[in-house]
């Protein structure tokens, strides 16, 4: 039994089901003020307690895990979408200039963190979603590029592969038909552990103000309201913090639990 992937499944399948629930139904609204109740502790009638506008905090963290969900997923498809195909161009052409090319170009990317490049990217075109998940799916390019390319160069001096090549395939198709197929179960474990730090960065760049704006709720912004109240308010900081931490350890503990299960040396080695 994979301990890891099934509390993974579960965690992870909590937060996507809050995110999922929250299109059709809230306790309240989460743009919703009453501030004759504001900075309640939780309670039967705000389980998580209310903030300083009254809002319930609930409602938000269950939005709050759609933005989050949202800006991560479709970051991290930017991500395989571009970086796939660059390492797999990269390793067929191994040591030429296009492979220099593409290589140096990731070392360049890798220079600037997620954060410098919303930064940016804000500095031009304004704080939002759609800029955090540009800043967040340039960065995971070079690393889908990286992972991709490693897996593919130990896989062309396969006898299969050669065997492709006098055949008369051409690299491209040798790469999507033969190496493609082989390195996947590699690309999904990478895909769930950049799932789960684009989380974390969509929750630290919406702390510093370049995420989801109001009144959009997002659990980094959350957390950046909440820092000035922790002293008699504990709850505002807390709740939001539980949540990114369990989504980011679901996730992990999913990563990891996939890699055991879609690698059977890695099974055997732990059985």
């Amino acid at each position: 039994m994979n301990r890891n992937l099934i509390i993974g499944t579960t965690l992870s399948s909590l937060v996507i089901f809050a995110a999922l629930l929250s299109f059709i139904w809230t306790p309240y609204a989460h743009t919703a003020m009453n501030i004759p109740e504001k900075l309640q502790s939780p309670n039967w009638q705000h389980w998580f307690g209310t903030d300083h506008f009254g809002r319930d905090i609930f409602s938000m963290i269950m939005v709050g895990a759609r933005t989050s969900i949202a800006v991560a997923l479709v970051a991290v498809s930017i991500g395989i979408g571009i970086g796939v195909p660059l390492g797999l161009t990269a390793a067929a052409r191994k040591g030429s200039w296009l492979d220099e090319i593409i290589m140096r170009g990731n070392d360049l990317v890798f220079a600037f963190p997620a954060i410098v490049i919303a930064i940016l990217i804000t500095a031009v075109f304004g704080a939002g979603a759609i800029n955090a998940i540009i800043a967040i799916g340039i960065f995971n390019i070079p690393v889908f590029a990286r992972v991709t390319r490693g897996a593919a160069l130990s896989l062309w001096e396969r006898d299969f592969i050669l065997s492709a090549r006098v055949a008369g395939k051409s690299s491209a198709r040798i790469s999507f038909e033969h190496i493609l197929p082989n390195v996947m179960n590699l690309l999904i474990v990478q895909g769930t552990i950049q799932f789960s730090l684009g989380i974390l960065a969509e929750a630290g760049l919406s702390y510093v103000g370049l995420g989801a704006q109001p009144p959009t709720p997002s659990w980094g912004r959350m957390l950046a309201d909440a820092q000035t109240m922790v002293s008699f308010a504990p709850h505002l900081a807390l709740i939001p913090g539980v949540a990114i931490i369990l989504t980011v350890l679901g996730l992990n503990l999913l990563g990891d639990g996939l890699r055991d299960y879609l690698d059977p040396r890695l099974r055997i080695a732990r059985s």
